[in-house]
């Protein structure tokens, strides 16, 4: 018999390194190319991809639209789109080792949040952590040290745009199968993106546009296999391991982009994941009683 929990931490680790590894391509592109016309380029391979699993499901592409909560649904889509404009924004800015240790905090961000925009209860435990974890995210930015960059409030308001699109999937799930918010994040994503992306359009080097072809195959394969990891295992079995794309992303950034590993970012950011890790066995405790 197989151990689907086991399958599915295993698929879990092969998604943060897929997507680490596109964070790594990503950061190569944007630092060559405009920005939004890398992500808008993404988009369209990411839209076709939803719409054909649309096609191929029951009811097809109509089925897959139909949501009673429109204006929710192309709010996330039109948000991811645009976190991940900046979160790539933060790659160039930043590089990956930095940008990935300030965005880990986004779960306690979710958990924050999850209060007025869920109505959810969070007890004195995870706010005590999540506060801890904060502390992490300071210890990273250091800004009582030196001159601070503002350039690290770009991956900061990156995690907090993605913890807000979190909590809002989890509303639509309420009346929406996984599905059909799927099928919004992609599609909507790739009309935003190509309305500001289009203005931005630069040629390519051949060799460029090769990278990019990677770029959306690991965006496509990355999201199938997470697809797959959900089918597989509970959320809360599997979503510790996610941690793992810091890692794998900060040895791209090392090896690849020469950059450096700071003290301050190795501390912060191991501060920063035992506290959402707390978070999240919290709140699994909590769903459990």
């Amino acid at each position: 018999m197989i151990d689907t929990t086991r399958l599915g931490i295993m698929l879990m680790i092969a998604t943060t390194f897929v997507f680490a590894g596109q964070d790594g391509i990503s950061r190569h592109l944007a630092g060559e190319y405009n920005i939004f016309m890398v992500v808008m380029i993404r988009y369209w391979f990411f839209a076709a991809f939803v719409i054909a699993i649309a096609v191929r499901r029951t009811g097809g592409v109509r089925e897959a639209a139909r949501t009673s909560q429109p204006f929710v649904q192309a709010f996330r889509g039109a948000l991811l789109a645009l976190e991940i404009m900046v979160m790539v924004g933060a790659f160039v800015l930043l590089g990956l080792v930095e940008a990935h240790a300030i965005f880990t905090c986004y779960p306690l961000l979710v958990a924050a949040l999850s209060g007025p925009v869920l109505g959810e209860n969070v007890g004195w435990r995870r706010w005590t952590a999540i506060g801890i974890g904060f502390v992490g995210v300071l210890v990273i930015l250091q800004p009582g040290y030196g001159v601070f960059s503002i350039y690290a409030l770009v991956p900061l308001l990156a995690a907090f745009m993605f913890a807000l699109y979190n909590l809002l999937t989890r509303y639509v799930a309420a009346k929406d199968r996984a599905a059909t918010s799927f099928f919004w994040t992609g599609t909507v994503g790739a009309v935003l993106s190509t309305c500001i992306g289009v203005w931005f359009w630069e040629p390519m080097t051949s060799a460029d546009w090769g990278w990019m072809a990677l770029l959306c195959v690991t965006g496509v394969t990355g999201h199938f296999l997470l697809i797959k990891t959900y089918e597989l295992a509970e959320a809360s079995a599997v979503q510790p391991f996610a941690y793992l794309q810091l890692v794998f992303a900060s040895a791209i950034g090392l090896t690849v982009f020469g950059e450096t590993l700071s003290r301050n970012v190795v501390i912060g950011a191991g501060i920063v994941v035992c506290a959402g890790l707390f978070t999240l066995w919290r709140a699994k405790k909590v769903a459990e009683s």
